[in-house]
């Protein structure tokens, strides 16, 4: 495998381009169209699309009829073929072609010296500015044609080229890349042909227009095109005219875009001077993997074979270039987190709030509706993050029901190595909120468990293993449940999903055990934002609580488990399992997208090899902007597969808790199912087979 080849790694570069048009003038826009195409080439560009009509100029009205024009536009196209013959792109240009009687609006599909094929538009716009009727015939019901161009480069012996809405352009040496090409108003009606093509396998789609601009109208392109890149589980690529149509009643803004699954991955400058290439990665394999979860997509496919009468493939070998490409697409180091300020914060108000719901529903069930009768909510508060995430939780969710503070119960429960800090911490927050707290001192009964066992620990021996932590962990659990039967109430679990991708909690009688587990759905790395956000959004417009809770997020991540001897640190929890940024950006790609590891790696080292490229999610710590090599990177994603293999009979007996992000939970009654006994080997070895060590 070449490891840092785009193409390796199932993605296939594409080019949306635009550029001034001489109106009329084919001769002079294929040559500036073979420009274009040869630097596609050195960018390692697999596909390129202009707009529409893009070799004759699309508003020259009834010039299109004129045989000097159409003669000129048939030689233009051998021009491109030969020009481009030894050049990687599959090119996509706009032409007016003759067929039988009539002209059509086509698409030119040319690539290393041939014609490959021809897509007449289907659909003709001739309302408002359009009035194409005028002088082109739609290409709807062409399927299964042939256009006669003996003359053409890649015609059969026939003479013939592959005309009709039905062409599949498919890369044989490029898996998963097969390219539909539609025109302009084909986006615009309810069942576009694009629309169809994916059904039927095709994965990139390609529109080009000459689509004049009016006010709001890129928003209107904006939208279809990313729709159509969501429904149809594709990457949707659009060009547009520009500069040098006539204004004679229009205007153009040459808008270039790429979109995938509903993600824009690119969009070029509107009004450009000059030409313009809007350049990105499509992910192949993400496509494939969602189509391939997504049932209902096939579900569809086959209810419309049975009125289909087939799509004709029309082969090509891209034969793409090697070596290290660079990606052209951000990868954002945070999956769970969006980069965008105002995206951010929409998601954290959704997930705080699907949070609060799910325990306001929880509580209205077991007391039957009957706000008297619903449990009390019992919670141990470390001062930590995460115990801190639940607590204001379930603060916000006791206010919606009407019910007092006072009926939620926090536990502190310090231990061998709790610091002043974190104790701190909690009963500072616990007090501002006015919830009903308690302090237990573990140590008494952790040390007496500990004789009782023999352990060194239990006579004062610094004996620090995991007999030692899990007595601690296993008493705090045990205490929260028997004061929750004391008190009429249920144990609200704090540990989130990135603890439990790691199997980071100790089973049974332990944090992995609740009667509701509000964090399980939140990975890691969402924690703090939410928090912050909490405070940002005045929830509970409390200077004290506020105050606490930005204190808390400035706090290392650890169990507090182990006490540090003298000069050491305190236990953390990261240089045990390693960074949660690692952990949780190989948790969205392996739960959501079910990528290999090679490719989360080589997606890894595009998001984390330089802390100062790209963007930070907002009010993220400046001290905490760190990057991480491919050695780091390797090493711990290897810990991750070991330890989620492992560790999924605790997921397994995972309690009830509400899925937050898109991302996907690891419920074992919802996104998550594997048997406990299942084996890594097959992950580790394509990792350690097919990423490099540094």
């Amino acid at each position: 495998m070449d490891f840092r080849n785009v193409y390796a790694q199932g993605f296939a570069r594409v080019a949306a381009c635009t550029l001034p048009v001489a109106l009329a003038d084919p001769a002079e826009n294929a040559r500036r169209i073979v420009e274009q195409v040869r630097e596609c080439h050195e960018d390692g560009v697999a596909v390129v699309l202009f707009p529409e009509l893009s070799l004759s100029g699309y508003a020259i009205d009834d010039l299109l009829l004129q045989d000097v024009l159409l003669d000129a536009v048939d030689a233009a196209v051998v021009t491109l073929a030969e020009a481009t013959a030894g050049l990687t792109p599959l090119v996509v240009v706009g032409a007016p072609l003759r067929h039988g009687n009539r002209l059509y609006n086509c698409a030119v599909a040319v690539h290393r010296g041939e014609v490959l094929a021809v897509a007449p538009k289907s659909y003709l716009p001739n309302y408002r500015e359009f009035y194409e009727k005028r002088h082109f015939a739609s290409g709807a019901g062409q399927q299964g044609q042939f256009l006669v161009r003996p003359h053409w480069p890649g015609a059969d012996a026939d003479g013939e080229v592959p005309f009709g809405p039905d062409l599949l352009l498919t890369a044989d040496d490029v898996p998963g890349l097969t390219v539909h090409v539609e025109v302009c108003e084909d986006l615009w009606v309810p069942v576009p042909p694009s629309h169809e093509a994916a059904l039927n396998g095709a994965t990139v789609l390609l529109n080009l227009s000459a689509s004049p601009i009016t006010v709001g109208r890129a928003d209107d392109r904006r939208m279809l095109a990313r729709a159509a890149s969501s429904r149809c589980n594709a990457a949707y690529v659009y060009a547009a005219a520009s500069e040098g149509e006539s204004s004679t009643d229009l205007s153009w803004d040459g808008m270039t875009m790429v979109h995938e699954l509903g993600d824009l991955l690119a969009e070029g400058e509107r009004f450009p001077s000059g030409p313009r290439r809007t350049v990105a990665d499509v992910d192949l394999d993400r496509l494939r993997q969602e189509r391939m979860r997504q049932g209902s997509f096939d579900d569809n496919a086959r209810a419309y074979a049975a009125d289909d009468a087939g799509y004709r493939v029309v082969p090509f070998r891209l034969r793409p270039p090697g070596g290290d490409l660079g990606l052209r697409r951000a990868v954002d180091r945070f999956p769970f987190v969006p980069d965008d300020e105002a995206r951010l914060a929409q998601d954290c108000y959704e997930a705080y709030n699907i949070q609060v719901s799910g325990l306001e529903q929880r509580l209205r069930a077991i007391g039957g509706g009957d706000t008297d009768r619903m449990p009390r909510i019992v919670i141990g508060v470390s001062g930590g993050l995460d115990s801190t995430h639940a607590l204001i939780v379930a603060a916000k969710a006791v206010d919606r029901l009407g019910l007092p503070r006072t009926h939620v119960l926090g536990l502190t429960m310090p231990g061998f190595a709790t610091s002043a800090g974190t104790k701190e911490h909690a009963t500072h927050l616990m007090t501002a909120l006015g919830i009903e707290w308690e302090e237990v001192d573990i140590r008494p009964l952790a040390r007496q468990m500990l004789r009782d066992l023999g352990h060194p620990a239990g006579e004062g021996e610094e004996v620090y293993d995991v007999t030692f932590e899990n007595v601690q962990a296993g008493l705090r659990t045990d205490l929260l449940f028997r004061a929750a039967n004391q008190r009429g109430g249920i144990v609200l679990g704090t540990g989130d999903l990135s603890e439990l991708a790691l199997g980071w909690c100790t089973y049974g009688v332990g944090d992995q055990m609740s009667h509701y587990g509000v964090n399980a759905g939140v990975p890691k790395t969402l924690i703090q934002h939410l928090i912050r956000w909490v405070v940002s959004s005045g929830q509970f417009a409390d200077d004290d609580v506020d105050e606490t809770l930005l204190g808390i997020l400035d706090t290392e991540i650890s169990p507090e488990l182990v006490p540090a001897r003298e000069g050491e640190s305190i236990q953390s929890t990261q240089d045990t399992i390693g960074p949660y940024a690692l952990h949780d950006f190989t948790l969205f790609h392996l739960l959501r997208r079910g990528c290999r590891p090679s490719k989360v790696a080589f997606l890894a080292e595009h998001a984390w090899a330089d802390a100062g490229t790209g963007l930070w999610p907002a009010g993220y710590p400046e001290r905490d902007r760190v990057a991480y090599d491919l050695a780091t990177i390797r090493r711990w994603m290897g810990v991750f597969l070991r330890r989620f293999f492992a560790n999924q009979f605790k997921r397994s007996a995972l309690p009830n808790g509400p899925k937050v992000v898109a991302g996907g939970s690891l419920s074992p009654r919802g996104d998550w199912r594997m048997p406990s006994d299942a084996t890594a080997s097959a992950w580790l070895a394509e990792l350690e087979e097919n990423v490099p060590e540094s």
